[in-house]
């Protein structure tokens, strides 16, 4: 089969075993940091049993024209504090970042260690916020919302462009228009069904994105399925990418702080925090209202409310386990029923639209730094749970779960289960 017939059908070449290394690859590659040495991260996620990194790829920063000078980008971290035990936002920066080179650097090290990229972007969720100033959040809001998954795909073209002519897009198993469409601001919520909405914005980037580089499988990705919506998600897409956070156990704790969490919006509370909350607190956190990033437009940049940063960084890690594994029991049924349908629900999906099926993000859900519900016993129950059903389903590609990653502690302690469970994923 040629790679253009490849393209067309949508699939990509062997199962792909996925380490989620988001934004993190280029916030976090300071001295001492993950990603501070490319081939190092390479070689431990190989060692690992992965063969597939999934990046937010900046390419409206990088390849839009719509930032000024876009290889000057400073790193920082949201405040001096701030977010430093919350997952993903754990950023010192202080670094300048030259991001184009740093993306050649990136795949010519993906090329050494014969790993694909899926080439993403995060930025109308959480990039922007890491940089210096606001610059570049501010030139994604000024594009017109219905203009904005077309605006997402041009510069995505041009990123492929920039790949193809130094001989590295063959490092690209697929390109998705944006990460999350459902749930960010590429494509606004209307008020209408909560996927019937994408199908005109994102049918157009799909389709742009095809016609400007037909050899390379384009897509979207979406956060929790919605099973009985489906079928109205646009149809140009070649690959179903989907992400499965279960919640459940974990779902019942954000309630009882006084959390939301995906579409559930967070629940009316007399007080804040919470009382289930201040118990949980560590001894020497600081007063709610005392807690702000360094500068106000850094939230609007994350999406993420100040709350869940404060719950995140201040929770004894803990506390915070042992309510999960104390209420866990009455969750465990429901939480595995809701995965299956996941799972199977996609799968049919993708085999009524003739594409292959990829597990993206995984699994339990966004939990403290610091914890370690989702990467001990419980958790890697449940993930193993996810990953054999879908191979059993037959998904394209998996994601052990979203944890497994360098920037993460369990990348650490848990390197014999990912080589172990990552051996399944590619033994098909």
């Amino acid at each position: 089969m040629t790679a253009q017939e490849q393209a067309t059908r949508g699939e990509t070449t062997g199962r792909l075993a996925i380490t989620l290394w988001d934004f993190s690859w280029y916030t976090q590659a300071g001295p001492g940091e993950p990603f501070a040495d490319l081939d190092r991260a390479f070689a431990e996620t190989v060692e690992r049993g992965f063969n597939t990194v999934r990046i937010c790829a900046m390419p409206f920063l990088l390849f839009s024209g719509l930032v000024q000078d876009p290889d000057s980008l400073h790193v920082r971290g949201l405040g001096e504090d701030f977010g430093q035990r919350t997952r993903w936002y754990n950023v010192r920066g202080g670094y300048k970042l030259d991001g184009s080179r740093r993306l050649v650097e990136l795949f010519e090290a993906a090329a050494r260690y014969d790993c694909r990229v899926i080439v993403s972007s995060w930025e109308y969720q959480q990039s922007p916020s890491f940089a210096d100033t606001d610059a570049w959040h501010r030139a994604l809001a000024a594009v017109p919302a219905p203009d904005r998954a077309e605006a997402m795909a041009e510069a995505l073209a041009g990123l492929l462009d920039f790949l193809t002519e130094r001989g590295l897009a063959d490092r690209v198993a697929y390109v998705e228009v944006h990460n999350e469409v459902d749930n960010c601001s590429l494509v606004p919520s209307d008020g209408g069904s909560h996927y019937g909405r994408l199908r005109a914005p994102l049918g157009r980037a799909v389709d742009l994105l095809r016609s400007r580089h037909p050899r390379v499988p384009v897509t979207y990705s979406l956060g929790e399925p919605w099973p009985r919506e489906l079928d109205d998600l646009p149809e140009q897409a070649q690959i179903a990418h989907f992400h499965f956070y279960v919640y459940g156990v974990l779902g019942a704790l954000y309630e009882a702080v006084g959390l939301g969490h995906g579409t559930e919006p967070a629940p009316a509370t007399a007080a804040w925090p919470t009382p289930e909350l201040a118990r949980m607190l560590r001894t020497d956190a600081p007063p709610f209202s005392d807690y702000q990033p360094d500068e106000p437009w850094r939230l609007q940049a994350t999406g993420i409310p100040r709350e869940l940063f404060y719950a995140h960084d201040w929770v004894d890690p803990d506390r915070w386990d042992l309510w999960l594994y104390e209420n866990y029991q009455s969750h465990r049924e429901a939480m595995r029923e809701t995965l299956a349908e996941w799972v199977d629900s996609v799968a049919d999906f993708a085999r009524r639209r003739q594409v292959p099926a990829v597990l993206g993000e995984s699994v339990v859900g966004y939990t403290p730094l610091l914890t370690r519900f989702e990467e001990d016993a419980v958790g890697k129950d449940i993930a193993e749970f996810v990953v054999d059903r879908c191979l059993d389903a037959g998904y394209q590609g998996v994601v052990l779960t979203s944890n497994a990653a360098p920037h993460h502690p369990m990348w650490h302690t848990d390197a014999v289960w990912m080589r172990r469970v990552n051996a399944r994923v590619t033994a098909g």
